[in-house]
Order: structure tokens, then sequence, then C-alpha cells
């Protein structure tokens, strides 16, 4: 079956920075809506057309991507307004911020506790892949029809492109 729109397809990859710095590596096939939320747009038109067994090398900018990276997304806060166990790594859902947190924070963002000192914390909610150039090497493990249940969500709910990860280890605080 060739990919188009609507699909689902199941991917393998191996995510590299400009320099070859491995930042991501998918060994195990994950499968993908096409045609709605789970893609980015530029992977997507790529795909278009191919089947399973192809490979496909991309360049992605950070526009095409997750974005320029926004200082104004990054926040210093009381450290006394969050949990002692608060780790760096650690995501905190924006409406889970104290309410004493910076009123500017936006409340329908992800942060990333980036920074721990012993009066302030740092908050960042630009995703940890932005400002970044990317290489990514795709292969197409296997394509099929999506089903109508799919149809209706457009996602397999796997966010690796929509919803920022948490760190290496870290965990979410709701």
């Amino acid at each position: 079956m060739e990919i188009t729109s609507p699909c689902v397809v199941a991917l393998t990859w191996t995510l590299k920075d400009t320099l070859g710095e491995l930042l991501d590596e998918l060994d195990e096939p994950i499968e993908f809506f096409v045609g709605g939320d789970d893609l980015l747009v530029k992977i997507e038109e790529a795909l278009m057309g191919y089947g399973a067994g192809a490979s496909l090398d991309l360049h992605l900018e950070p526009e095409e991507a997750f974005g320029d990276y926004d200082e104004m997304l990054v926040f210093l806060e009381k450290r006394s307004l969050f949990p002692k166990e608060l780790e760096e790594g650690m995501t905190i859902e924006g409406h889970a911020l104290p309410k004493e947190c910076n009123p500017e924070a936006p409340k329908d963002l992800f942060y990333t506790v980036t920074e721990i000192y012993p009066e302030h914390v740092v908050i960042d909610a630009n995703h940890p892949l932005a400002g970044i150039a990317l290489r990514i090497h795709i292969k197409v493990e296997h394509v099929r029809g999506a089903s109508p249940e799919e149809l209706q969500s457009r996602s397999m709910g796997s966010g690796f492109f929509k919803i920022i990860p948490e760190a290496p280890g870290g965990t979410m605080l709701h």
C-alpha cells in the first residue's frame, strides 16, 4: 500500500542534529496517523507515495520542526513555590504551575525544569528541540488503512512530534 492521506504508517528513525549528534533513535516501529496530528507537515509531505520498505533522509529547519527558540518562554520563579522533590528535567503542565508564578507564563504549555538554584527555579516552555535544525533518517516499516476510530481521532496517540517529551528519567508534575 502507498502512503496517502489518511492512513497509518509504522516508522523507525534516527534523528540527529546538523553536527551529527544523535538526538533520538527509534528501533521498534511506532504507528503514526498520516493526515492528522501525529507527524510534522514536512515529514508527512515527504512520505506521500512511498510504501513499506522505503527509506528517506530529510533535513528540517527549526521552523519546519519544533520552531525557533523563544526566550520569552523561559521564566525564573521562586524556589519556595515548588515541592522539595523538584528535579531538573521534570515536566510541569502549565495549568499546574503555582498560582504565584509569573502570570505571563502561558497555562496551555508544558514547562521543563532546566535549572534549580537555592532561591530560584528556571522553567522553559520551549520544546527541547526548539531552535535546532534536524536530520532524520526514516524507514517505512508498514502502511495500512485507518480504522473508523482512527479516522475520527486523527491520531495514534504517539506524541513524539506534538507533545513535549519528558526528559530522560524525568517525571511530570500534574
